[in-house]
């Protein structure tokens, strides 16, 4: 059985998410073959860790691992770095000297970022896929390697071969087994231990005690888009740890430290589903005209019955056993549009108001009344209303609502 706990701490790798767990597990599966592998996801995600896990268990892993940075290399000795060069072969080879390729015989040989690789050198790498022969820069004589290569590149490829900036052959080579490490935004419940496991190291090393956050620094922590994945992480806990006085970081102090998105100076986060803030609160705010115009038409089947000689009190009104749905309100998906929330409402909702009431008086009032139908419980309550926990906790914060 594999042991995903020993194989993460074997390799420093933090995290329970699915995704994760599913791209280790098929890392160790193809190890046991010799099979190409092509490991794609976005810039500092940790794709470096995987060609160590298909190497440690793989039959080479007694054998040179070499690990390879295409995109540091210079193009005109890329293909002296790989293949190795024969002395005299261009300015400056004073020496006969062996390539990566030639190193890493009998063992792996990992290509990060391989999209960078020109043309020219994408075809001798063709023929060490291939057939296992190259040759060295200035020689004619090809010789035989046995390695098993790996590659990574945070580049979409088949956009690459489209443009004509990598060869569709050489993919297939590569991508005999493809891995996609996901991106963090993918991981939601690995961030806050990420963070706290790299706060904790600047704990170690400077000497002073680690940061912590509050509920909603953890909230906006866990929402935000993370472009920069894992690698950004680090920087923003480092920072953070190293700068802040505080020692318990809310998310006003955490918003600073966020790249912004230029709209309004707000940081970038994940919207939960289709929806975002902005609809979380035309929402809401449908919702309590539709229980004024509710409540008002309470109000009036009181008056009439009273009228009509019915003294018999009217039934308090109970959302959750009323079984004709309101009219303008679509049960099915739990939508209202500002149609159907005119045509609902009509002019008498606003007959004789003692005051206007403000946006924030009609939010308020609605989750109040939410909060009071949900015994106080904040997930229900985020449920009736449309919108998220994160959401609802901001509200009651900023309406100065404590909770029932």
């Amino acid at each position: 059985m594999l042991d995903l706990f020993a194989i993460k701490q074997r390799f420093g790798i933090i995290g329970n998410s699915e995704p994760l767990n599913r791209a280790i597990e098929m890392a160790v599966k193809v190890a046991t073959t010799d099979l190409s592998v092509l490991i794609t996801g976005e810039s500092g995600v940790g794709k470096e860790f995987f060609p160590q896990i298909i190497h440690a268990h793989s039959s080479r892993k007694h054998n040179k691992y070499v690990a390879v940075n295409c995109g540091a290399i210079p193009e005109g000795t890329i293909d002296s770095e790989l293949f190795g060069h024969e002395k005299g072969s261009f300015t400056g080879a004073v020496d006969s000297r062996k390539g990566y390729f030639e190193e890493a015989d009998g063992g792996t040989i990992f290509l990060d970022e391989v999209a960078e690789l020109p043309l020219a050198t994408q075809v001798r790498l063709l023929r060490v896929l291939q057939t296992g022969e190259f040759m060295r820069v200035g020689s004619s004589k090809p010789q035989k390697t046995n390695v098993r290569v790996v590659a990574a590149t945070n580049i979409d490829l088949p956009k690459a071969i489209a443009d004509g900036k990598f060869r569709e052959d050489l993919y297939y080579r590569l991508a005999t087994v493809p891995i996609a490490v996901p991106p963090l935004r993918q991981r939601k419940e690995d961030i806050h231990l990420l963070f706290r496991k790299f706060a904790s190291d600047v704990s170690v090393n400077c000497k002073m005690p680690a940061i912590s956050l509050d509920e909603g620094a953890r909230a906006l922590l866990e929402n935000y888009y993370w472009k920069g994945n894992i690698r950004q992480l680090k920087n923003v806990a480092e920072q953070i740890s190293v700068i802040e006085p505080s020692r318990v970081i809310s998310e006003q102090i955490l918003r600073k430290y966020l790249p912004m998105d230029g709209m309004g100076g707000t940081p970038i986060v994940m919207n939960e589903g289709t929806r975002d803030d902005f609809a979380d609160e035309r929402e809401l705010l449908y919702k309590v005209l539709f229980d004024m115009k509710r409540d008002i038409s309470d109000v009036r089947r009181m008056l009439l019955e009273v009228m009509s000689g019915n003294s018999a009190p009217y039934p308090a009104h109970d959302t959750h056993t009323e079984s004709a749905p309101v009219a303008g309100y679509l049960p099915s998906s739990g939508h209202y549009s500002r149609h159907e929330a005119q045509d609902a409402i009509g002019e008498e909702v606003f007959d004789e108001p003692s005051r206007p009431l403000s946006k924030e008086d009609m939010q308020r009032e609605s989750i109040i009344k939410a909060l009071r139908r949900n015994g106080g419980k904040r997930k229900e309550t985020a449920k009736e209303l449309f919108m998220s926990e994160r959401t609802l906790y901001r509200k009651l914060k900023e309406l100065g609502i404590d909770e029932i």
